[in-house]
């Protein structure tokens, strides 16, 4: 798990390592155990190491295979990275490495694209061709691992966040209108390939890029997610064959050079992981919860879930508990580490539960994805027979409709409802026929990558943390795709994965009501909290900004608990977060 980076020239100039080095930089917590740089010509590549695969110098990166005519930096984990190596040699293949890195190299010298449909795991790199000056950046099926670009005539830039490329310099910072859209509709979800920033954009999950020698561009899909239900099985059938894949899964994402612990909320999703790694024969592994103050009624932890699994397990169990003085100190330092916008309250529960995890482990599995693959969420149920899927998903899922989003923003910032055009497009693609099924896909292929995914990754990394989401294996997704749709919603969601979990985990844990990873303090804003988001609101570079309508946002700032998204989320704090997020990195 790293940072990536690097720029080509399109303009004759050589490249100006300066500008990598910068890059570089704003990515070191990615990477604190290395870093290098690889130029040559009109390219170069850069690259800050976390070492999990292979602790040794061997993985060093930028790699440079000067007989294969090859330099490659990745970003990412290949969990099938022995088996390829083993295929590999058969081949003539000769690796000086323990790692995958050298396996991604060698697997695009065997095989070029195609070895794109042969990894196992996450991934975003950039390879450079020397014969053809060619260079390839992909990205893994379902955009675990980031990958951000900016490019105009003279240069095209990468790098594994959005920062990094503003750190470069000669990006135009101006706010994207489609993407401010989707941002305060799509509860804040601004989908490939699209950023808030005119000037940056991220390639897709399941697409390559080639640039040429010439400076051509070219982007192709991968791989696609098709729901196809096999009706021939019974729900036994499908409860062991569930299990099967949720094992090969976790099993997977323990290949590592160091202990892999868990995230442990105290959820059935995490709660799973923790049995099954134990189910693996892993003995008196990690696990790490966060807990936070109570506002009101609503509590700020799950720890007497999380103390069940724990104790179920003898894991070696970590409670931290964040209090909100403490909250309120490390807000800033959360918002500067997100490479985008981001609303969700985990975000800073990720951030301090990361910070403590780091002080122990390398890298964690974490429960990511289960509601979007299984169907956890209290939307779907709704979809089941809907004569109108965009409706019903918009009216459960939006944060506001199209009406009120023209009273947010300035006027001129106002021209189409891009959210819910995106949403209809989506819905109408072939691959998913089922109401339901076109939910569960665009939710895994688009929601849950510039959410949950985007916020595990942004907020463990700013740490130097590894976070592996076994629920996003390839696999498990594409067999929970030719899952009937009634099997993944009945009852209050994620039927079939609970009735898996029985055979693992305790009753107790599956039983409970839903919970969520709560931050009360950031859906009810109040004292220092709300003075944060007032002052960036309000402030001189806000007003110059003129992003908001100021009467809206004086109406918010009025009664700053009344204004709740009909997912949970405030209003206020929505608007607040993406002013200081443009704040903290200049913009």
């Amino acid at each position: 798990m790293c940072g990536i980076c690097g720029e080509i020239r399109h303009d004759g100039q050589a490249v100006d390592v300066a500008r990598i080095e910068r890059m570089k930089q704003a990515m070191a917590a990615r990477g604190p155990d290395d870093s290098g740089t690889y130029a040559i010509d009109n390219i170069a590549l850069g690259h800050r190491r976390l070492m999990v695969m292979d602790l040794s110098a061997h993985s060093q990166q930028p790699m440079v295979d000067p007989s294969l005519g090859l330099a490659l930096v990745f970003n990412g984990a290949i969990y099938n990275h022995p088996e390829l190596r083993a295929e590999l040699t058969t081949l003539g293949y000769r690796f000086h490495s323990e790692g995958d890195t050298e396996v991604v190299l060698k697997s695009w010298h065997a095989w070029g694209v195609e070895c794109l449909q042969r990894f196992k795991g996450m991934f975003a790199f950039a390879l450079w061709e020397r014969d053809t000056g060619r260079t390839v950046l992909a990205r893994d099926r379902l955009g675990i691992k980031p990958l951000y670009y900016a490019a105009d005539t003279q240069r095209f830039a990468f790098a594994s966040t959005l920062p990094a490329l503003l750190a470069a310099g000669g990006v135009d910072t101006g706010i994207d209108p489609v993407a401010l859209n989707h941002y305060l509709s799509f509860h804040a979800v601004v989908p490939a390939p699209r950023t808030i920033l005119n000037g940056v954009r991220k390639l897709p999950p399941a697409h390559y890029m080639t640039i040429d020698a010439n400076g051509r561009i070219e982007e192709k899909r991968y791989w696609s997610l098709e729901f196809a239900h096999d009706l021939a099985r019974d729900e036994d059938e499908w409860r062991e064959g569930l299990l099967e894949q949720l094992r090969a899964a976790v099993r997977r994402r323990l290949v590592a050079a160091v202990d892999v612990g868990v995230l442990l909320s105290g959820g059935v999703d995490s709660s799973l992981l923790v049995g099954l790694i134990a189910e693996a024969g892993v003995s008196r592994f990690r696990t790490y919860s966060v807990g936070f103050e109570a506002v009101g009624e609503e509590l700020g932890d799950e720890f007497k879930y999380s103390d069940i699994v724990a104790d179920a397990f003898s894991t070696e169990h970590h409670k931290i508990r964040v209090s909100s003085r403490e909250l309120l100190a490390e807000l800033p330092a959360a918002i500067a580490a997100m490479a985008e916008p981001m609303v969700s309250h985990d975000c800073i529960g990720f951030y301090l539960l990361s910070r403590e995890v780091a002080r122990t482990c390398k890298a964690v599995q974490s429960g990511q994805g289960a509601d979007e693959v299984f169907g956890g969420y209290h939307w779907y149920p709704p979809m089941i027979g809907s004569s109108s899927p965009l409706e019903t998903y918009r009216e459960a899922f939006f944060d506001r409709d199209f009406a009120e989003y023209g009273r947010v923003v300035n006027a001129a910032l106002v021209e189409r409802d891009y959210a819910s055009e995106f949403v209809l497009d989506e819905f109408r693609r072939e691959g998913a026929e089922d109401p339901v099924d076109k939910a569960l896909r665009l939710d895994t292929t688009v929601m849950l990558v510039d959410d949950p995914v985007k916020r595990v990754d942004n907020m463990t990394m700013a740490w130097g943390l590894e976070a592996r989401v076994p629920f996003l294996d390839h696999e498990l997704v594409e067999y929970a795709a030719t899952m009937p749709a009634t099997l993944k919603v009945r009852g209050e969601g994620k039927y079939l994965l609970k009735e898996a979990a029985r055979e693992v985990i305790p009753s107790e844990v599956i039983d409970r009501p839903k919970g969520y990873f709560p931050v009360p303090a950031l859906k009810y804003l109040r004292g220092e909290v709300l003075d944060y988001v007032r002052d960036g609101l309000l402030g001189d570079r806000a007003s110059a900004r003129g992003l908001f309508d100021r009467d809206y946002v004086a109406r918010l700032l009025d009664e700053p608990e009344a204004h709740i998204t009909r997912l949970g989320g405030s209003k206020l704090w929505q608007l607040g977060l993406l002013e200081n997020w443009l704040q903290a990195h200049g913009i």
